[in-house]
């Protein structure tokens, strides 16, 4: 028989379909490769012969980071401008009070080059969080997969997505941290510093190491719950697009097909992640503008409606953001021949004690 607590947690997941719902299908029988083990089935692309290592070793986790300097270096660093304003409309809502006019206020006092300010420590800071999120995501995902077993890992499955970003956010957070204070300074302090080695040795000597990190624990307020409903909402809206949307299946579609499905699921998953970390996000651009201030008084003074400022634009920055950081991201795999397993499949154990199958 199996355990009533297991059912009775698998019912309880708010991404998972009822356990009365599932149903036995014929699945076309594909044959397993040695870069296939069997337990590992969570990821987001289907598995091609001819892979350029296995799965799990040295080498696809040092290719998995090279693929989030990219997609979170590079991203972030081409919205600069919206970043920008969407900064500034934070922590002066009073003189940019919508986007359109705080690229016209930025262009008229700085010029069209100041919609650049804090690219530098953008690309540095963001590409050191890629590489911890997706890499330390992919050895998480795999060591908690490892831990629950086959059966548990896909009744789970949402929850080990939302453990395993979690996990990788936090470290990748402590990268981020002291670029981010940088990005910041330079952007909402017209005068303080206009370039990345000018504003680092000032914030040290003025207020030292603590400078760099005292914003750091509402990042984590903002990134954890962002990069958990990131990588949750992407794996499953993945899964539920193949399911439901896609007119054939998935081993049938191309490798362009199966990278605009990422693309989609992507944009999906980043509108919901602007909307869950915005309110944190603006408590960080006002602590780094701010000395002193501490996240707690910096929340009081913005009150519920003002955490909410920018949010427009922060749901377009980070809608297309995370869609291409997920193309960017599966591009890479797919450049590199890395193992990329199929959406999870219910093991054959578990549909016999399930009675889905003889």
């Amino acid at each position: 028989m199996y355990p009533t607590t297991l059912t009775q947690l698998a019912r309880a997941n708010p991404f998972s379909a009822p356990l009365f719902t599932l149903q036995q299908i014929e699945e076309p029988k594909r044959r397993a490769t040695a870069a296939e083990p069997s337990n590992r089935r969570l990821a987001a692309a289907a598995v091609e012969e001819g892979d350029s290592c296995e799965f799990g070793s040295a080498r696809y986790f040092v290719l998995c980071g090279f693929g989030g300097i990219l997609s979170c270096g590079t991203t972030h660093t081409a919205v600069v401008p919206l970043d920008l304003v969407k900064c500034r409309i934070q922590v002066d809502p009073a003189k940019y009070q919508s986007i359109f006019k705080g690229f016209s206020i930025t262009v008229k006092e700085d010029g069209v080059r100041g919609l650049a300010k804090g690219w530098a420590p953008t690309f540095f800071g963001y590409s050191m969080q890629g590489l911890c999120k997706f890499g330390f995501y992919e050895v998480f995902k795999i060591m908690y997969s490892d831990l629950l077993g086959e059966e548990n890992t896909y009744l789970w499955r949402t929850s080990l997505y939302l453990a395993a970003s979690a996990s990788a956010e936090f470290f990748a957070d402590i990268a981020l941290a002291p670029m981010e204070a940088c990005k910041v300074r330079i952007q909402t302090q017209p005068g303080y510093a206009n370039t990345l080695r000018e504003c680092g040795p000032k914030m040290y000597a003025e207020e030292g190491l603590w400078a760099f990190y005292k914003g750091v624990v509402p990042l984590w307020m903002r990134q954890i719950p962002y990069t958990m409903m990131k990588f949750a909402c992407f794996e499953r809206t993945v899964e539920l697009l193949y399911k439901h949307v896609v007119p054939k299946p998935r081993g049938d579609c191309t490798k362009a097909e199966q990278l605009v499905v990422t693309f989609v699921a992507g944009y999906i998953a980043g509108v919901f992640c602007a909307i869950v970390s915005h309110p944190a996000d603006s408590v960080v651009s006002v602590l780094n503008k701010e000395k002193g201030s501490t996240a707690a008084q910096v929340l009081q003074k913005l009150g519920p409606m003002g955490v909410w400022k920018g949010l427009t634009a922060r749901i377009i920055m980070i809608g297309t953001l995370t869609a291409l950081q997920w193309f960017i991201y599966d591009s890479v795999k797919v450049y590199f021949r890395l193992p990329r397993p199929p959406p999870p499949e219910m093991p054959e154990s578990l549909k016999k004690k399930l009675g889905l199958s003889e």
